[in-house]
């Protein structure tokens, strides 16, 4: 019964209700069972960023399934149409061993992320680097041929269904790589603000006239200004910009309306910001970064935007920490405490 397992699911979803009947079904056999077990262990289902210790769980998971069916790659179970003549025998085993319950067992989200995590984890088209020419101009040319089909291009360009999307995104928008006109800006800001409202007004559920609507003063907490807005349709207001310059924008704008204009990250309050920053990762003690809780962080650091927040530690890892890139999120925040913070404080 269809409005029986959207009830059902709407204790763990609260956006269910948007969701289509399609996936409520799907959801319905591969996620309720597990979530009511779940809530039983007193754990909640989640979303937003996968976890370290999910990524691990989801690797784990991969490969006990493959010692279990003999399936000799991660690729070919997660990619299996990009081997057709193993394809049958596949998807058998699949279907034999219960894949979509061992790929998500111990993990609380719903089944269709873990897949997709999954899938860009073990994509050997991920991580590719930077487009050649040629290759724009082949995404432009298949984009024209297969519209928005992003699997039928991502195996033409042997790049991910993501990765050929987002890029597609930037090469559309036109986009303009100079200093940003007073027009751009109250386009971006229009857009911006119209998103915010429309999540507001849907999670409000009100019956306002859509003029009374138009007009109204919303309040919101901190958080709605800059979490998870839809940058890809923001950006396609603006017109000229592609999603991430539209994103580093309007996180500066916000910062400069925060911080009344004051120049930050500068002279004695740079250094102090820098100290607060790493004392307080280092308090926290997580081993990912996807743990961290950053609003939490940017109210130590001064009350600012948490992209603001992570673009500096960002910065900060990159010029301080040698070998970064080889180096786990914990290993990084202990050099900076051990070796880095000293120096600051000295400094300061």
């Amino acid at each position: 019964d269809l409005d029986t397992a959207r009830r059902e699911l709407e204790e763990f979803i609260p956006h269910v209700r948007n969701i289509s009947d399609n996936s409520i079904r799907k959801m319905a056999g591969r996620d309720l069972a597990r979530f009511k077990q779940f809530k039983k262990q007193g754990i909640a289902v989640k979303f937003g960023r996968f976890s370290h210790k999910e990524n691990n769980q989801i690797r784990k998971n991969i490969e006990q399934f493959l010692l279990i069916t003999g399936i000799d790659s991660a690729e070919k179970l997660l990619f299996t149409s990009r081997y057709p003549a193993d394809k049958d025998t596949i998807n058998r085993l699949k279907a034999d061993h219960l894949f979509c319950e061992k790929l998500s067992e111990g993990i609380p989200r719903p089944w269709r992320l873990i897949y997709y995590r999954a899938r860009k984890m073990f994509d050997s088209n991920n991580y590719k680097g930077r487009y050649s020419t040629e290759e724009k101009e082949k995404l432009i040319k298949y984009q024209a041929l297969h519209g928005n089909n992003w699997k039928k291009i991502s195996q033409l360009m042997s790049r991910s269904n993501l990765s050929v999307a987002m890029k597609y995104s930037e090469i559309k928008s036109a986009a303009n790589y100079g200093p940003w006109s007073k027009e751009e800006i109250q386009k971006l800001m229009h857009a911006v603000e119209e998103e915010i409202r429309k999540r507001i007004e849907k999670e409000d559920g009100n019956c306002l006239s859509s003029l009374e609507k138009s007009h109204r003063e919303i309040s919101i907490d901190r958080e709605t200004l800059h979490d998870k807005l839809p940058w890809t349709e923001i950006a396609a207001k603006v017109g000229t910009r592609f999603w991430r310059q539209c994103k580093q924008k309007w996180t500066t704008i916000l910062t400069n309306k925060m911080t009344k204009g004051q120049r930050l990250y500068r002279g004695i309050e740079g250094l102090q910001a820098k100290i607060n920053l790493i004392k307080r990762l280092y308090e926290m003690k997580v081993e990912d970064k996807n743990e961290v809780d950053w609003e939490e962080v940017s109210h130590a650091v001064g009350d600012l935007p948490k992209p603001y927040v992570q673009a500096k530690f960002y910065k900060l890892k990159v010029s301080c920490v040698p070998l970064w890139q080889k180096k786990t999120f914990s290993e990084i925040i202990d050099y900076l405490f051990e070796e880095k913070l000293p120096e600051l404080e000295e400094q300061l």
